[in-house]
C-alpha cells in the first residue's frame, strides 16, 4: 500500500474525514470529481435538476454502491467506478440516483435518518454536506451521536421506487444523449447477486431490490429509444479519466502500468503511468511523464495540480509550488486546488498567503478536512490562537469527535472576542458537543 494511503490516499486523492470504521470515508480530487460533473451535466440537466447544485462525490469502499442522503449530493463508491465498463453505465447510475432526488424519494429516507438510533457514516456524510452549504451549525448537530453504515439505513427502497427510477433513469440518459442500454448492463451486473447469501451480496444488491422482471422492464424500456445508440467520445474520455486516475492510486503500480494503454487518449495513459512511478518512489520517471503530459496539455490545471502533488510528496517544495500556482491561475475557483496550494505554501512557510489561499478554499467547500487542518496550523503559525483553537474543534465536530471538539470550542470561546463570529460559531460547537455528552449519558 503506498505510504500515504491510509491517511491521505496521496495528496490531493485524499481522506475528506478520519471517520470510525463504520462510517463513510470521501475521497477528494479536483480532476476526478471535474470528470464526474462532466459526466453527470447532461444527465442532471435532463432530470430537472441543477448541475451547479447536485455534486457527485466518491465514497471509498471497494463494495459497488451509490447513494442520496439530502438534495445536493450523489455519492458513489469507488468499487463501483471501477467495477463499471464505459461511460454509459456510469452516467445510468447517477441517472438512477437522480431520478430519487427528482421524484423526492429522499424525503421519506430523511425521516428514516431522524428517527434511527445509528447512523454514523451518513451522519457525517449529512455533517459534510451541511458544512459545505456555510452552515456549521448544522454540520456540527448532524454528527452527533451518529454510528453506522450509511448505506444499511438508507438504501432501502420499495420495489415501486425503484422501478420508478429506473424508467426515468432511461428517459434522463436518452434526453441526454447517452445510451439506456447502459443501465440494463448495470441491472445485469447485480442481477445474479440474488442467487448467493446476503453476506456475500454487494451492497447495491441488498438495498436495491433486484429481479428478473426488473431486467426485462428496464430492457424492454430501453429498446424504445433506439435513436440513442452511440457513445460520446467526450463522456468516454471523461469517464477512462476519472476511472483512470482511481485505479492508479488504488491498485498496484504494476497492474496500472500493464493496463495504462487501454486508456481512451494518450494523455491519461500519460498520467497513470506517471502516478504509478510516483507511487514506486521513482520520481525521475513520474517528472518526466508529467513534463511530457504538461508540455501536451499547458492549460489543464488538473494536470498542474497532480505535477504539483508528484513534486510535493517528493518534497521538491519550491517547485511544487510553481505547479500548484499554474493550477490555481487556471482554476482559481477550484476548492480542491485551492487547499492543495495553501498546504504548500504552509509546508514553505509563507503562513500568511497560506492563510488566505486556506480560507478561500474552506469558504466554498467546508467539508474538507484536510484544509480545516491546515487552516488550524496557519491560524496557530499566525498567532491567531483562539481562530486556531475554534477551526480545530470544527474539524473534530465534523469527524464525529465531539469531547475533542468540546474541549477546542471551550478554548476557542475563551479567547475570542465576546459576540464576534467566530466566538459564535464556538458556541454552536458547545452546544453540540454538550447535546453529545447527554446522549452519551
Amino acid at each position: 500500500m503506498h505510504r500515504l494511503l491510509a491517511i491521505c490516499l496521496t495528496g490531493a486523492l485524499f481522506l475528506a474525514s478520519v471517520l470510525p470504521a463504520s462510517a463513510v470515508t470521501l475521497l477528494r480530487d479536483p480532476d476526478i470529481e471535474h470528470a464526474l460533473n462532466q459526466l453527470a451535466k447532461p444527465v442532471l440537466t435532463a432530470a430537472g435538476l441543477s448541475p451547479a447544485r447536485v455534486r457527485i462525490l466518491v465514497v471509498q469502499d471497494r463494495n459497488m454502491n451509490a447513494f442520496v442522503i439530502d438534495n445536493n449530493h450523489i455519492f458513489i463508491h469507488s468499487g463501483m467506478i471501477m467495477r463499471l465498463d464505459d461511460a454509459a453505465e456510469l452516467q445510468a447510475v447517477i441517472a438512477h440516483e437522480a431520478a430519487h432526488l427528482a421524484h423526492g424519494h429522499i424525503a421519506r429516507r430523511m425521516l428514516n435518518a431522524r428517527v434511527a438510533k445509528n447512523v454514523a457514516g451518513i451522519g457525517m456524510a449529512l455533517a459534510a454536506a451541511a458544512a459545505a452549504s456555510g452552515s456549521s451549525e448544522a454540520a456540527t448537530a448532524l454528527g452527533v451521536g451518529i454510528s453506522s453504515s450509511a448505506s444499511r439505513v438508507f438504501m432501502g427502497h420499495t420495489r415501486a421506487e425503484e422501478s420508478s427510477a429506473d424508467q426515468s433513469a432511461i428517459r434522463y440518459m436518452a434526453r441526454a444523449g447517452v445510451n439506456p442500454n447502459g443501465l440494463v448492463r448495470v441491472i445485469e451486473i447485480f442481477a445474479g447477486q440474488e442467487l448467493i447469501s446476503a453476506a456475500r451480496q454487494d451492497p447495491y444488491a441488498r438495498t436495491h431490490p433486484m429481479s428478473r422482471d426488473r431486467l426485462r422492464h428496464a430492457n424492454a424500456l430501453a429498446d424504445t429509444y433506439t435513436k440513442t445508440n452511440a457513445s460520446d467520445p467526450k463522456f468516454d474520455y471523461w469517464f477512462s479519466r476519472a476511472k483512470g486516475k482511481l485505479t492508479a492510486f488504488l491498485r498496484s503500480p504494476k497492474w496500472t502500468r500493464s493496463r495504462a494503454g487501454d486508456s481512451a487518449a494518450p494523455d491519461i495513459e500519460l498520467m497513470r503511468r506517471a502516478i504509478s512511478h510516483h507511487r514506486d518512489s521513482n520520481t525521475a520517471k513520474a517528472v518526466a511523464a508529467m513534463q511530457k503530459l504538461l508540455a501536451a496539455h499547458p492549460r489543464d490545471p488538473f494536470y498542474h495540480e497532480l505535477y504539483g502533488q508528484i513534486l510535493m510528496e517528493s518534497r521538491s517544495t519550491r517547485a511544487a509550488l510553481t505547479a500548484y500556482r499554474n493550477a490555481v491561475n487556471l482554476a482559481p475557483r477550484d476548492a480542491l486546488i485551492l487547499g492543495s496550494y495553501g498546504h504548500a505554501l504552509l509546508a514553505a512557510g509563507d503562513s500568511a498567503n497560506a492563510l488566505k489561499t486556506l480560507e478561500k478554499s474552506r469558504a466554498s467547500d467546508g467539508n474538507n478536512a484536510r484544509v480545516m487542518r491546515d487552516l488550524g496550523q496557519a491560524y496557530a503559525k499566525s498567532g491567531q490562537m483562539g481562530m486556531a483553537s475554534l477551526v480545530t474543534s470544527e474539524r473534530y465536530a465534523l469527524q464525529g469527535r465531539m469531547e475533542d471538539a468540546g474541549i477546542h470550542a471551550k478554548r476557542a470561546s475563551d479567547l475570542l472576542p465576546r459576540g464576534s463570529t467566530g466566538w459564535q460559531r464556538a458556541q454552536d460547537v458547545l452546544l453540540a458537543a454538550e447535546a453529545a455528552s447527554k446522549k452519551r449519558r
